[in-house]
């Protein structure tokens, strides 16, 4: 009889002990389901093994023309947390959630950002608001703090761990944006400008003082006419322009063409909307970032 209770309490001893001692079986990860790839990195970065995320707008996918499926109101609803962009970005997003009846929480990544205000294309008088926020290092430090507080609220117990990732993070977000300002003033200011495909990058022009222009908008759904394109291919020439480049999620053809009747050579792919496959140059938000400032200060060397 002593022997068959020592063989009960043992085992209920080390479990105890286990819990005490912070070596008892971790809790499952919390699910999260983040609306694009560079959100879903971030996420990942703040909530380290704690979370398990789930991204909708994959690599080298398009967020401003994307359809939801079925499957992804099934996702959603699996999770305890849904990140956002806003600004805009994803309208569908919320939509989503309304309609497949989500009640568990939501975090706008870019709460706080001070939005920048674009004038709206064509025949449209009032401004449209640039949500593409994260291309400026220094709004993805809010980014992390909000996605952080957020994880804290619906896993309290995680809180010293997102604290410290976050903190460990926004050291290297500022380390980036240091670098980045150290490449972008050996260029001489009349070669700081570029090229792209849509105007994704008005949050870094402004914050590093370049400029960008783009033959199409803020949203790549948006077609420009023969006639803008016409009057960029002339602004090109006229400019001496080297610097044009495409982004991974977007169809290179309109700026092949366009470099093409401007007489100029293409550049590298940059990641504007979304992150690359995994290792592949723009796997992560700091890769991603890097990667297109290496590209842009070469590219601007040649205007």
């Amino acid at each position: 009889m002593q022997s068959l209770l020592h063989k009960l309490l043992v085992p209920l001893a080390m479990a105890v002990l286990g819990a005490s001692t912070g070596t008892a079986i971790a809790a499952e990860p919390v699910p999260v389901t983040a609306s694009f790839s560079i959100l879903g990195d971030l996420v990942r970065v703040v909530g380290g093994d704690r979370v398990a995320v789930t991204t909708l707008v994959g690599p080298d996918e398009d967020a401003h023309v994307f359809e939801p499926k079925p499957t992804d109101a099934k996702t959603i609803l699996k999770s305890k947390l849904l990140v956002t962009n806003g600004l805009g970005f994803e309208p569908w997003a919320q939509k989503l959630a309304r309609s497949a009846g989500y009640k568990g929480a939501t975090v706008v990544a870019s709460n706080g950002v001070k939005a920048r205000q674009m004038p709206k294309e064509k025949d449209h008088a009032h401004a449209e608001t640039d949500p593409h926020a994260w291309q400026d290092p220094t709004n993805t430090i809010l980014y992390v703090r909000n996605i952080s507080t957020a994880l804290t609220q619906i896993d309290p117990e995680g809180a010293a761990t997102f604290k410290a990732n976050t903190d460990n993070y926004v050291r290297e977000l500022e380390s980036l944006d240091s670098w980045a300002r150290q490449q972008i003033a050996l260029l001489p200011a009349d070669k700081r400008k570029v090229i792209t495909s849509h105007d994704a990058f008005g949050y870094f022009a402004a914050h590093y003082g370049l400029r960008f222009l783009a033959p199409q908008g803020v949203s790549t759904d948006a077609e420009p006419s023969a006639k803008e394109v016409a009057a960029l291919i002339r602004q090109i020439q006229r400019e001496k322009i080297k610097a044009i480049f495409f982004e991974n999620m977007s169809n290179p053809k309109l700026l092949a063409q366009l470099s093409k009747d401007a007489g100029v050579t293409l550049g590298a792919e940059l990641y504007a909307d979304a992150l690359s496959k995994p290792g592949e140059t723009g796997a992560t938000y700091l890769l991603m970032m890097r990667h297109n400032i290496t590209q842009l200060t070469a590219g601007m060397q040649q205007n």
